[in-house]
């Protein structure tokens, strides 16, 4: 559980959620009006926001970028050899006009279009690989943040609401689930498939598909949400509106559609960018241990791994990466904290 909570905001804050609400009074304004109202007057909100839509637009942005600004392939090596100088194989870069005029691929910034923040240890441009990383991290982030979520609704709200067995088994399998640490788990099901992929059926999985780090990273949090959801529906079942449903001999699939599931929605939603930034911090970790993207694909952890060799000569590698990751889950983590504020304003820390 530790390992999650660094993404994550405290239980305390995170897991309480707000009142039932029962359908509303005509004129009344919905919660959801009230939560939208707040979240424009919230200055951290916005700023969060905002950073949030300029990573994603430059990352988006990344094609336009390599062909019009950068002019280079962030995927194609610009080595053209090796030499031995002093008994040790140094590699030599391609011969480029581009960058500092000097004749070769430039290894520092240039703070120009191309090679704005360098080139790696294989002469390809930072600046261009960081954005096209940036698509990558954040395209399985929030893959793998709809695909938990979708799965810890079904299984939460199935054994809250019906109980008995269903309850009896779905929790077995949440506590498996749950005594692995989450690291762990995530390390262990991405050596056995990026090794050998998967197939199920007629639909067969490369080792080097996004698709395995989505599944894997989506899989191995639904339990932490799970439960929550689970919570919250226990608690929804033995409320008045839902009790009277009931009596009236309302069908069920009608209660969980109606009263049910726009309640536990509110759940869900606090838990969408929270899960994001936990989802970045899991996915460039798997990556930097090369069991996540696979090359030639490019997202911030394997940039990170490109760069830890070159600290001393071209920090840059590395450290924009890192930078990237930390200015996004924070964001996401600000902007969780006020959607949760703006949900349930009791919550909010004064």
């Amino acid at each position: 559980m530790n390992d999650v909570s660094e993404g994550m905001a405290s239980p305390a804050q995170s897991n309480r959620e707000p009142e039932p609400q029962a359908p509303r009074k005509a004129g009344g304004a919905s919660p959801w009006h009230r939560a939208w109202r707040l979240l424009r007057r919230d200055k951290s909100a916005i700023a969060a926001a905002f950073v949030l839509l300029v990573i994603i637009a430059s990352s988006l942005a990344a094609p336009l970028y390599a062909s019009m600004v950068s002019g280079t392939d962030p995927f194609r090596s610009n080595l053209s050899g090796r030499v031995t100088i002093d008994g040790q194989r140094v590699k030599v870069m391609q011969a480029s006009t581009e960058g500092l005029g000097l004749g070769v691929t430039p290894i520092g910034p240039t703070l120009k279009g191309p090679y704005f923040l360098g080139a790696d240890s294989q002469g390809r441009d930072v600046a261009a690989r960081l954005l096209y990383g940036g698509r990558n991290s954040l395209l399985i982030s929030a893959s793998s943040t709809l695909i938990c979520l979708v799965l810890a609704a079904i299984v939460g709200i199935s054994a809250g609401f019906f109980g008995g067995v269903t309850d009896m088994v779905l929790s077995r399998i949440l506590d498996i689930l749950w005594a692995f640490p989450v690291y762990l788990l995530a390390i262990s099901l991405s050596i056995v498939l990026i090794s050998q992929g998967i197939t199920i059926g007629p639909i067969e999985i490369n080792s080097s598909s996004l698709l395995l780090p989505i599944g894997i990273i989506g899989i191995i949090y639904v339990p932490y949400v799970a439960r929550p959801v689970r919570g919250r529906v226990l608690s929804l079942k033995n409320s008045e509106f839902v009790l009277a449903a009931i009596g009236l001999g309302i069908p069920k699939w009608r209660i969980l559609l109606k009263d049910i599931l726009p309640n536990v929605s509110t759940t869900l939603i606090v838990f969408i960018p929270l899960m994001m930034a936990l989802n970045i911090i899991t996915e460039s970790s798997l990556s930097f241990l090369s069991i996540g993207v696979q090359a030639p694909d490019a997202s911030w952890g394997t940039i990170i791994q490109d760069g830890q060799g070159l600290l001393y000569t071209r920090p840059l590698v590395a450290l924009s990466p890192g930078i990237a990751i930390v200015l996004c889950v924070l964001a996401l983590n600000v902007l969780g904290d006020s959607v949760r504020d703006a949900l349930d304003p009791r919550t909010k820390v004064i």
